[in-house]
Formats: C-alpha cells, sequence, structure tokens
C-alpha cells in the first residue's frame, strides 16, 4: 500500500502555489528514511513572480510607522506561541529532532527574538542632527535596504528563518525566503501564519534545490542576498551578488576551539562539552566539536569524555532520553561517515564511530584522539556527533591551535583564572568567546563571524542595522 504524500506548496503575494512548471521533490523525514511529502522544485517563473510580489510590496511596508511593523511581529510571535505545537510537528519531521527539545531549545527563543527585533523596529534613528560647515546641517537617515533574498540552512530551519525574515521585516524591508529542499515544511507552516499578519508580498517562500536558490541571488530585483549554509555555497552567493553589486550576509561553517586548561574542573566542563558537542547531532556551525587540552589533564580528561559519549543517547523524536536525533540527510551521513574512515593511523576512537541502525540517518556519538593540527578532521566542518581532541602544552601553542584554522565564528575558553580567560579572548580570531560555558546565544548579543565563517551579524542591533543602509541629508539654513 502507497502512502500519499503531502503536497506543500510555494507561499507568493498572499497565496499559496506549485511550481509554475508543475516540478516537485521529494522530502524525506531523516528519522525515518521515508518521503512524507512533495514540495515545488522552483524555477525562474516562481522567483520572477515573489520578487515582483516582494517589490510590489515594499513602498507600503517600508513606509509605514515603526510601531506598526512592531505590531506585525508581536503578533507573529503570539500566533508562534498560540500554534506551537503545529510548528513542532512540522519541524520535527523536517529533522528528526527529539519532540521535547523542539519544544524546549527552539521556540522559545525563536519567540523571544522575533520580540526582540519588534522592539528594535521602533529604534529604527540615525545620529543627532549637526552643523559641520557652516550654514549647513547634516541629518543621517537609516532606511530599510529594499527586497531580501534569504536562504535558511536546514541544521534549525524554524530558528534560522526568523534570524532571516525578523530584522529584514522589522526595518522595512520584504522577504523572498527560501529553505532547504530537504526542511521545507515548517517554513510553509510559518508563511501561512505570518501571511495571515502581514499585507500580501511582504513575506513570501519559494521552495527548490541550490539552483533555486542561485536564481534569487543572481535576480536583478534584490538589494540584498543573505545565506545561512556552507563555505562553498557563501562564496558561491558572494560570487553572484558581485555582478550587479548587492550587498551580502553570510554565515558560514565553523570549527569552533574548545580550549581547557589544567585547572579546570574536568566534570563539570565535560559534562557541559559534550551536551555542546553533541547536541543537535553536532549539526551547529558552533558546536562544542574541537577540544584542546592542556597535556597534565590530557587523559583524565579524554577518559571522561569518552564516558560521557557512551552515556548520551541518540534516537527518534518521540525518545524523551535522546539527546540528539539523526543527521539530516544520506550526504551528511555519508559526510559524517568518511571522516572517520579517513582517520589516520595516529588517531584513537575513543567513543563510536558508527552509524546506529539500519533506519533514518542516526550516528552514534563519537570521540576521537590522538589528533594533529593538519589532519583532515581538524582542518574541516564534520557537521556531525564527533568531538575531537588535541594536546597542548602552553597558551602559545594553544592559541595556535585554536587559531589555525579557516573558520573563525565562535571558541570557548575553560579556567579558573580571570586574567588568563581575558587574554585568551582578546587573541582568539573568532566572533564569540564563551568563558567556562559554551553555545549559549541570547537576542541581545551578536552572532557572526570572521575569515571564512563570513560576514554580517545575526540577532542584536548589529543585526538589525545590516538590514538598513545609511542616507546623509545636508540642508541649507538659509
Amino acid at each position: 500500500m502507497t502512502t500519499e504524500l503531502r503536497r506543500l506548496r510555494n507561499y507568493i503575494d498572499g497565496e499559496f502555489r506549485d511550481a509554475a512548471d508543475g516540478r516537485t521533490t521529494q522530502v524525506v523525514n531523516p528519522a525515518t528514511g521515508e518521503a512524507y511529502a512533495t514540495a515545488p522544485l522552483s524555477g525562474a517563473a516562481d522567483v520572477d513572480a515573489a520578487m515582483a510580489a516582494a517589490a510590489a510590496a515594499f513602498p507600503a511596508w517600508r513606509d509605514l510607522v515603526p510601531a506598526e511593523r512592531q505590531k506585525a511581529l508581536l503578533k507573529i510571535a503570539d500566533a508562534f506561541e498560540e500554534r506551537a505545537e503545529e510548528l513542532i510537528a512540522a519541524e520535527v519531521e523536517n529533522t528528526g529532532k527529539p519532540i521535547g527539545l523542539t519544544r524546549s531549545e527552539e521556540i522559545p527563543p525563536m519567540v523571544d527574538q522575533i520580540r526582540f527585533f519588534a522592539g528594535a523596529a521602533r529604534m529604527l534613528e540615525g545620529r543627532a542632527a549637526g552643523e559641520y560647515m557652516e550654514g549647513l546641517t547634516s541629518i543621517i537617515r537609516r532606511e530599510p535596504i529594499g527586497v531580501c533574498a534569504q536562504v535558511a540552512p536546514w541544521n534549525y530551519p524554524m530558528m534560522m528563518a526568523v534570524w532571516k525574515f525578523a530584522p529584514a521585516l522589522a526595518a522595512g524591508n520584504t522577504v523572498v525566503l527560501k529553505p532547504s529542499d530537504t526542511t521545507p515544511a515548517s517554513t510553509i507552516l510559518m508563511a501561512e501564519i505570518i501571511g495571515s499578519i502581514v499585507p500580501k508580498g511582504v513575506f513570501n517562500v519559494v521552495t527548490g534545490d541550490r539552483d533555486t536558490g542561485r536564481a534569487m541571488v543572481e535576480h536583478p530585483t534584490p538589494a540584498m542576498a543573505s545565506i545561512t549554509g556552507s563555505v562553498r555555497a557563501g562564496m558561491q552567493v558572494a560570487e553572484s551578488a558581485s555582478k550587479d553589486l548587492k550587498r551580502v550576509h553570510l554565515e558560514l561553517g565553523g570549527k569552533a576551539p574548545v580550549v581547557v586548561f589544567e585547572d579546570t574542573d574536568i566534570a563539570k566542563a565535560v559534562e557541559d562539552i559534550s551536551v555542546a558537542g553533541f547536541f543537535n547531532a553536532g549539526q551547529d556551525c558552533t558546536a562544542a566539536t574541537r577540544v584542546l587540552v592542556h597535556e597534565s589533564i590530557h587523559d583524565d580528561f579524554v577518559t571522561a569524555l569518552a564516558k560521557a559519549a557512551a552515556d548520551t543517547k541518540t534516537g527518534m523524536p518521540d525518545d524523551e532520553d535522546v539527546l540528539y536525533g539523526p543527521l539530516n540527510n544520506p550526504n551528511q551521513l555519508a559526510q559524517v561517515e568518511g571522516f572517520i574512515d579517513r582517520l589516520p593511523a595516529h588517531a584513537r576512537v575513543e567513543a563510536g564511530g558508527q552509524r546506529v541502525g539500519e533506519t533514518g540517518y542516526f550516528y552514534a556519538p563519537t570521540v576521537v584522539s590522538g589528533l594533529q593540527q593538519d589532519d583532515e578532521i581538524i582542518q574541516n566542518e564534520v557537521f556531525g556527533p564527533v568531538i575531537t581532541v588535541q594536546s597542548f602544552t602552553d597558551e602559545e601553542q594553544a592559541v595556535e591551535y585554536a587559531n589555525g584554522v579557516r573558520f573563525a565564528l565562535a571558541s570557548s575558553v575553560w579556567t579558573k583564572d580571570h586574567a588568563r580567560a581575558m587574554r585568551m579572548s582578546k587573541v582568539l580570531d573568532f566572533g564569540c568567546v564563551w568563558i567556562n560555558t559554551h553555545i549559549p546565544l541570547v537576542a541581545e548579543m551578536p552572532h557572526g563571524g570572521f575569515k571564512q565563517s563570513g560576514y554580517g551579524k545575526d540577532l542584536s542591533a548589529y543585526g538589525f542595522e545590516d538590514y538598513t543602509r545609511i542616507k546623509h541629508v545636508m540642508t541649507s539654513l538659509g
């Protein structure tokens, strides 16, 4: 007996639509490996329609007083809370994540972040007017940019969509958002909710593959392209956007160093680091997956971390004892397996190192030690439940190893020595440095990196300002 697949559709100009040419792709639940829906494989005609709708809606949305945009965002936040169980169900089907953790760890911060940007909408102001040339007054205006083409990833489909649309809409822009081709369900539901609150054309969703995303970025209408994704994808977006000088906002990969000094409470650090490394199956650009440990406590730390990994459980979404669910798709499972299969002879797998079960894309919590700085698994992002451990001799070497990768998104330092923590926070070349913790995020503080982790900030007033442009107005007093 064949189960009929649910039909997802694009949301363009206030209505749900199939792709203009009728093409679709199947959407698979990674916990089961089985298709549950189809989604439009959008082409140029669909992108054209979405961009035209966003462009037509922009002037009226831009010209609303900020208080009106704030009201709309607050209504969206309230609606997300009211329909939380529907959003959770869609996200779990998208990703295979544990139901309980999706409810407790994703819905509350998403709602809070929308409310933060609702408040930011009313803080869109320039500097005070002043006279810098005799007889002339200068004023700075902050204005919305226009239509924003946004591409969200598959690791946090709901939350990353919020990080995209909330600051953009708050600043007065209109949006065309594309979710990952593997996780469109929750974004389509969000479109239904948002579309009932904002005018038609303000928020649009098109689904599809990387060709769809490329068509969005290359389209002449958007003034800004924003993507959360891989370094390769970010480079392609930056190259495409350069052809007509679009603004680009990139949040890309990470390889966060976790620097553990000899005065650290090993048990407490291992407990926190293992959760921060394995949460969401390690599919987080800030995950605590590259641990650097002082040589004097290295062996004890590895033993404790391997035990923590062995005690960590992965499994189906309705299992309340699991920390994380499956990897998102078969390609990601193959990528993680490839890193372990290609480990050099000097590496040691201390825990895990294998697929779990034959249904879905589950992978065991894994710890690998004995690694060297130039090893592939140290230099490249695994994006899976794999924590590597290296040993260092002193602070100088710790900094050398920590900074010795092409990524620069997040990092953490574990020590009781305040002066050392402050020294490390200065020299670590990462957009975020946590001290004696790893991975907490708040709406008020910026998230974004350096080097090949991209540029631009999410969250915070800095992220909000990224969705504005600055205009100088000068008037004669004569």
